[in-house]
């Protein structure tokens, strides 16, 4: 077992042994305290520039499946864990965590105290650090200093699908778009989807309710979404400082008023800021499965699950658009709602995956919003 380092920026340091590729990797460090899900966060776009590290100290105990990938390849710069169970037990599992992060190249640490680490990260906020197996930790300090920052980067577009494909009724992978098929005899509404970061979760759930989706580039104008002459749109989640994503919040203005349109996560941040108000960055994020918000409308409170860094500020919202559901541990805003166009926008995971489903009805409210413009 090797010997790892992970040095955060403010030179802290801690000792484990290496799980998955040996090197060197660097992000933003984070944590989430969800239980389960580990496969899941590994192949969420949204932590596209982070090495996340998971507060539940054992994991990898029902290893790696096909089935439960979230995104086309592991998104994660790195992975910190207490504990990586060396042995799987699950009837799906086909190989262990460390082989899968070895085979991927993705650089790990095991052995941490992970209690220790969290409270780092929420007394001094969130941090960039480094794993490394091959260097001192002066030497990867130095590194590190030396290395850019994770605000201002487009992580959208690195993220993005490079062309557009379609998600089917009752497929269960993405396929590429052929302009001459026609959508299938099973498919209620046709929804675009631009892709700043897209879980395919997201795609399933919409496919159970009847929807073929077109997963589009994050830098697809609205005139060729608007050709494609679709029955709703969707701004997907995905990893980064929105305030960087200027080119999707003009897009998103055009496309207001024009077709009904659901946001979720980043595509809040988004549509918020195309209706005139700023986002700010979370001390330390909301990353978990057991996050409650409020719905201010109807005053039901559901547990959500999260993975954001940037919330919206409220003040600057203008033209209609209101807040429609609050964070119920620190009060920040987790939904718009426009007051008369058909746009709505929610901050967590009504897809889950990790997590759980009690917000998934926002997906049949979408349903009905093109129901009623139809």
């Amino acid at each position: 077992m090797r010997k790892a380092i992970l040095i955060l920026e403010d030179g802290t340091a801690f000792e484990g042994v290496s799980l998955g590729a040996e090197g060197r990797t660097l992000g933003e460090v984070v944590f989430n305290t969800g239980m389960t899900g580990y496969q899941e966060i590994l192949t969420d776009p949204s932590y596209a520039g982070q090495i996340v590290m998971l507060t539940y100290p054992l994991i990898g105990n029902y290893g790696i499946n096909a089935d439960d990938f979230e995104s086309r390849r592991v998104q994660v710069e790195g992975f910190v864990v207490r504990e990586a169970a060396a042995v799987p037990s699950n009837w799906r599992s086909a190989q262990s965590l460390h082989h899968f992060l070895a085979e991927r190249g993705i650089v790990g640490i095991e052995g941490v105290d992970t209690r220790a680490l969290t409270r780092a990260l929420r007394v001094r906020g969130v941090m960039r650090g480094t794993i490394t197996t091959d260097e001192t930790p002066e030497q990867a300090l130095e590194r590190l200093k030396a290395s850019g920052g994770y605000a201002g980067v487009d992580f959208a577009r690195k993220v993005t699908t490079e062309a557009p494909y379609r998600w089917r009724v009752g497929g269960n992978r993405p396929e590429l778009l052929a302009s001459d098929e026609s959508a299938d005899t099973e498919t209620k509404f046709r929804v675009a989807l631009l892709d700043c970061g897209v879980k395919y979760n997201i795609l399933r759930s919409l496919a159970e309710l009847g929807c073929e989706t077109t997963v589009y580039p994050c830098t697809t104008a609205a005139k060729e979404i608007l050709r494609a002459n679709p029955d709703g749109i969707m701004l997907s989640p995905g990893p980064g400082d929105p305030e960087t994503l200027d080119y999707v919040v003009n897009t998103v203005r055009e496309l207001a008023g024009r077709k009904p349109i659901m946001g979720v996560c980043l595509g809040n941040q988004i549509i918020g800021q195309a209706f005139g108000s700023k986002t700010f960055k979370l001390k330390f994020g909301h990353r978990g499965s057991n996050h409650p918000v409020k719905d201010l409308q109807t005053g039901r409170v559901v547990i959500t699950s999260q993975n954001h860094g940037y919330a919206v500020d409220p003040d600057g919202l203008r033209d209609g658009m209101e807040v429609a559901h609050l964070n119920l541990n620190d009060g920040t805003v987790e939904g718009l709602r426009h007051k008369t166009l058909p746009i709505f926008t929610i901050q967590y995971h009504p897809e889950a995956s990790p997590g759980p489903t009690d917000s998934n009805y926002f997906f049949a409210e979408f349903v009905r919003s093109m129901e009623s413009e139809a």
